[in-house]
């Protein structure tokens, strides 16, 4: 079947073994896969994966391990964590700190941007009729964006600045839009902030900060290992900065405003998946101004190019042609 793997660089082949579930699994065949900032980091050393990248997916189920069939023939989404089941994070509904997890594309299992992948079912949840793939393909960063709010209460009362004008900003933005906070995204490209701004989020140029700013809430979502400092910078006392970034080198950072102006820092990743699907079913999040292109699989290269550009934001790889 085809995939794209990287080994140290990125290809395309035809050659790997079709995956066979095992009992509990399904064999899903993929449909359509959104290309992640966290996949180009892999490309540049995250983690030192190697093998099937991508994480974002829709597909068809085809086949499950097992007595059961519940889902053949089900279009799905999966959550990408996949922990050992008996554990005690795993038995308090912490999957994804599993010592023992797996996770699809990123951490020791075959990821999804090939023709076919692996998921446990219990990681599986069926897509809503109406629901596109091209939609759909947009649950597990919109979860990612949703986990915010399992992690911090945010009100009407509160001021929320986001910083990066990138995929994963801006539906941080238009989640956290629906709590009624005064809400600030910030970031470096007009373009990316008007589709934000054209869903009713707040926006500035970053340049245009105001330097003595300080917020109650400050999402650092920029992709760059420096932008903590400027979270730091721009969040009020005891205030809280949710870290949502993920890149492949750290920067040196000095952490004493953090202990003198009593800031929590709260680290963010996986969210929860049934919420982001009604959002997205019950059009609360419009992700399609987020589609920056879309490519065939056999066009990898092409769409891993465009999605390094500053001015994209999503590029999805259509794996039925």
């Amino acid at each position: 079947m085809r995939a794209i793997v990287f080994d140290g660089r990125l290809k395309l082949t035809g050659d790997r073994q079709k995956p066979v579930p095992a009992r509990g699994e399904a064999l899903i065949r993929v449909a359509m896969a959104g290309i992640c900032n966290t996949d180009i980091e892999i490309t540049r050393g995250y983690l030192g994966f190697r093998g099937t990248i991508g994480h974002e997916f829709t597909g068809i189920v085809e086949k499950q391990g097992g007595r059961s069939g519940r889902l053949v023939g089900k279009r799905v989404v999966g959550e990408i964590n996949c922990g050992c089941g008996v554990c005690g994070l795993c038995l308090g509904g912490l999957e994804k700190h599993c010592p023992d997890r797996t996770t699809i594309g990123i951490l020791g299992r075959e990821g999804a941007f090939a023709e076919y992948m692996t998921l446990p079912v219990r990681n599986l949840h069926e897509i809503p009729d109406g629901l596109s793939d091209e939609e759909a393909v947009f649950t597990e960063p919109l979860a990612a964006a949703l986990e915010i709010l399992e992690q911090v209460r945010i009100g009407p009362s509160d001021t929320v600045l986001i910083l990066g004008d990138g995929k994963l900003g801006i539906l941080c933005a238009l989640v956290l839009k629906l709590t009624g906070a005064r809400l600030t995204l910030a970031g470096k490209h007009p373009a990316k902030l008007g589709i934000a701004r054209d869903q009713g989020v707040p926006v500035i140029l970053a340049k245009d900060l105001p330097p003595g700013g300080k917020f109650d809430v400050v999402v650092e979502a920029t992709g760059s290992a420096e932008a903590f400092e400027t979270a730091m910078k721009l969040t009020g006392p005891r205030g809280i900065i949710v870290l949502k970034s993920t890149v492949a080198h750290g920067a040196p950072i000095n952490l004493a405003p953090l202990v003198i102006d009593e800031i929590t820092v709260v680290g963010s990743r996986c969210g929860p998946f049934k919420p982001a699907l009604k959002a997205l079913a019950r059009g609360l999040v419009n992700v399609r101004p987020l589609i920056s292109a879309v490519f065939p699989a056999g066009e990898a290269k092409k769409a891993f190019a465009a999605a390094r550009r500053r001015d994209t934001l999503k590029v999805l790889l259509d794996f039925r042609k």
